[in-house]
């Protein structure tokens, strides 16, 4: 077993998963990144376990973090998202990540 964080919650396998394979770990691909600074940028206010938990869901609704794709939703595909029960369903966050993405 990797020597963990006194923060790793030992009974959250999601968040163990990323402790011990991402958490601190340098990255420098940009499709990566790009998926992390949406997710960032949804856990405002929240925690980063509740965005972890959610993490597959925003990968489906954002076609795989496809930046190009992300950057071209409209009205309708941000209501779409608005309306998916498996991410963090905040209007201006959402605007935001397309925003952010042009």
């Amino acid at each position: 077993m990797p020597k963990r964080c006194f923060w790793a919650p030992e009974n959250d396998p999601v968040y163990l998963e990323y402790h011990d394979t991402e958490w601190g770990v340098p990255c420098h691909d940009d499709a990566k990144l790009y998926e992390m600074l949406i997710l960032e940028s949804f856990q405002a206010g929240l925690s980063w376990a509740c965005v972890l938990h959610k993490r597959e869901a925003f990968r489906r609704a954002y076609d795989g973090f496809d930046v190009t794709k992300v950057a071209r939703y409209d009205a309708v595909q941000q209501e779409r998202l608005m309306n998916d029960p498996g991410i963090i369903r905040n209007r201006l966050k959402i605007r935001a990540s397309v925003l952010n993405s042009i």
